[in-house]
């Protein structure tokens, strides 16, 4: 089975945050943030396996600041380790400041996808080969909230 380096999976997403987005001051739904972040790791899964792919859970959310009616949130899914079946996803959403470029990092969270073939059974994936620092801090860590989800 093939080996895959990160980035060879990456799916980088846009959104406007629009008016029904959001809840009645304005501030956008963090439900409608997560189905972003799920519909980004998806195709991140997807890629990287070459199949379909469904979500078999979500954890350690975390939302640091809001995102408000017409910003423009720039949603980053990448994987950080591959297991027999499962993929581990990191999702990170930047909110992008259109009069500087800055990004600020307003969530993240870890996906866990599983391939599975037309028979609805589960199907071995390729590893993931991790390059960078970053990526392979990621994926050394992956194992440590494998067990931690586990173990809930």
């Amino acid at each position: 089975m093939k080996i895959k380096m990160p980035a060879e999976s990456l799916t980088i997403k846009t959104e406007v945050v629009c008016p029904n987005d959001t809840n009645p001051v304005g501030y956008l739904k963090g439900g409608n943030l997560v189905q972003w972040m799920d519909i980004a790791a998806a195709v991140t899964a997807q890629t990287h396996t070459g199949m379909i792919c469904v979500t078999a859970g979500i954890s350690e959310v975390n939302f640091f600041a809001p995102a408000k009616v017409g910003d423009i949130l720039v949603i980053e899914a990448q994987p950080t380790r591959a297991f027999h079946s499962s993929l581990e996803i990191y999702v990170k959403v930047a909110l992008i400041d259109i009069t500087s470029a800055k990004r600020t990092l307003i969530a993240d969270a870890y996906f866990t996808f599983v391939a599975s073939n037309n028979n609805d059974r589960s199907i071995p994936i390729a590893e993931i080969s991790p390059q960078s620092n970053d990526e392979k801090k990621q994926y050394e860590q992956a194992l440590e909230r494998k067990e931690r989800r586990k173990n809930k």
